[in-house]
């Protein structure tokens, strides 16, 4: 069976579609064939890379890629879900084939202000969102019960 292909999209690449990937690869990667990009692709978000070493994911050596290389590429996909703000999610190109747009309007944790700590809190709070939000992805996609949700502060 050929595994569903999802590409999540957003700005930077830097941040909330490095952790959905992430996310949706480690609860269902044999069910899913995961991607992400950016808008403008950056670099990797190190209170990014830390909120998600902190669960036991190790992002480190992802590459930041741009969603044009995969629309250029002919790269077709069953799911494009934004993980940014409205703006953002607006200017993702169109995917040649059939595919379904979601979007999860997911703070971006490089606008994050305050000190180390409260930016890190609230880095730790969008990565907690972004994790129920997979797995309500793959409740959905699986019609069954999500077997773990991740409580949110």
């Amino acid at each position: 069976m050929d595994r569903i292909r999802v590409l999540f999209v957003c700005i930077h690449n830097s941040a909330r579609s490095q952790m959905a990937e992430a996310f949706l690869n480690k609860h269902a990667g044999d069910i899913f064939e995961t991607f992400s990009a950016g808008l403008e692709p950056g670099m990797l978000n190190p209170l990014v890379v830390t909120a998600m070493s902190n669960i036991g994911i190790d992002i480190s050596r992802n590459k930041c890629k741009s969603v044009l290389e995969f629309f250029k590429a002919g790269e077709r996909f069953d799911y494009v879900i934004t993980v940014c703000d409205e703006t953002g999610g607006e200017r993702c190109p169109i995917f040649p084939g059939v595919c379904k747009r979601l979007h999860w309007g997911i703070p971006d944790p490089s606008a994050f202000t305050g000190t180390y700590k409260e930016r890190m809190e609230k880095t730790r709070k969008a990565r907690d969102t972004i994790e129920n939000k997979v797995m309500g992805f793959i409740t959905d996609m699986m019609g069954r019960e999500t077997p773990v949700k991740v409580k949110v502060p």
